[in-house]
This record gives C-alpha cells, sequence and structure tokens, in this order.
C-alpha cells in the first residue's frame, strides 16, 4: 500500500504540528548525516524549533564549519552580486545623468531660442509659456527691487530733510546768539 500525500501547509493542531516536527526533524538529522558518510562532504545543520529550541548536526567542527561558510559566501556570492550591482547601478546612473544632462542642455538653447526646428506647434507653446512665467518672475523681482530702492532713497530723503531743518534751526539760533552777543558787545564799547 502506497503512502497517501499531504499538502504542505501548515499544521493547525498543535499536538500534530509537534510530532510532525519531531519525527521529520529526526528524518533530516539521519539524512545530513547519511550524505556526510556516504558522499565525505562537509554537512552542517541547523534547526530552531517553534518555541526557539535549537537542534544541530555538524559533520566536523559546527564552528569551523560555520567559518567555512561565511568565508565562501562574502566572498564569492555576496561580493560578485555586490559589484556587479554596483556596476549595474552605476551605469544606470552615469546613463540617466547623461540623458539628463543633454535633456537640460536641450531645454537651456531651447530657452535661448537656439535648436528649435525640430520642435511641434505644441512644444513651441510650452516654451512659450515657460519663457512668459519666467519673465514675469523677472519683471516681479525687478519691480520689487525698484520699489525697496525707490523705498530706501525716500526714508533717506526723509531723514535728511529732516536733519536739514534740524541744521537751520541751529544756524537760525547761532546767528540769533552771535546778533545779541554782537549787539551786547558793540554797546558795551560804544559806552
Amino acid at each position: 500500500m502506497a503512502r497517501e500525500k499531504i499538502k504542505i501547509r501548515k499544521i493547525d493542531n498543535i499536538t500534530a504540528r509537534q510530532v510532525t516536527f519531531s519525527k521529520r526533524r529526526r528524518g533530516l538529522l539521519k539524512k545530513a548525516e547519511e550524505l556526510a558518510v556516504l558522499c565525505d562532504a562537509d554537512v552542517a545543520l541547523v534547526i530552531f524549533s517553534a518555541t526557539g529550541k535549537l537542534f544541530e548536526y555538524a559533520s566536523s567542527s559546527m564552528p569551523e564549519l560555520l567559518e567555512k561558510y561565511k568565508l565562501h559566501s562574502n566572498n564569492n556570492v555576496v561580493d560578485k552580486v555586490d559589484d556587479s550591482l554596483n556596476l549595474q547601478l552605476q551605469e544606470s546612473d552615469q546613463t540617466r545623468m547623461g540623458k539628463e544632462l543633454l535633456d537640460k542642455n536641450r531645454e537651456l538653447s531651447q530657452l535661448r531660442g537656439e535648436d528649435l526646428h525640430g520642435l511641434t506647434l505644441e512644444e513651441l507653446q510650452r516654451l512659450e509659456t515657460l519663457l512668459e512665467g519666467g519673465l514675469n518672475r523677472v519683471i516681479r523681482t525687478k519691480d520689487e527691487r525698484i520699489s525697496n530702492e525707490i523705498s530706501t532713497l525716500q526714508q533717506k530723503g526723509f531723514r535728511l530733510m529732516e536733519e536739514n531743518k534740524h541744521l537751520k534751526q541751529q544756524a537760525r539760533l547761532l546767528n540769533d546768539y552771535i546778533f545779541l552777543h554782537a549787539n551786547t558787545y558793540f554797546s558795551f564799547v560804544i559806552n
């Protein structure tokens, strides 16, 4: 009689799940040992249960096998994948940046009114709208600066007028003082 095939999915019943884990763990450990003996292979197997309990098998020293694994995985797979991925990313970035640079240079020359021969009517209208928007911003900024300059000059003119008025008042007082003292001096000298 043949075994019945089961669907591979999580077993809902906790007891049945634990029994299956225990049986399959023993079978897996047995197969790992058989592989190591029959094929003279270095085998390391690490299993953590659902409760976090550790089960392991090593055909030789587990730390030596883990170190060997780290050495091979880091040098061969990870570095090659990283180098290849980094190279692809750099090439992709260079291609993208080169295309962006060409697009920006073309756009800049079009904004200067050059290289317009290949543009469609819609592209020319878009360019015109862009230029009008830019021109409006330039005019607005220029007007603001002129307005600020006028305001600054008006304030400076007001301060100068106030200072002029103050100096005239001081000059009048000084003239009055000199006139008064001159009359006093002349009347003293005449008498």
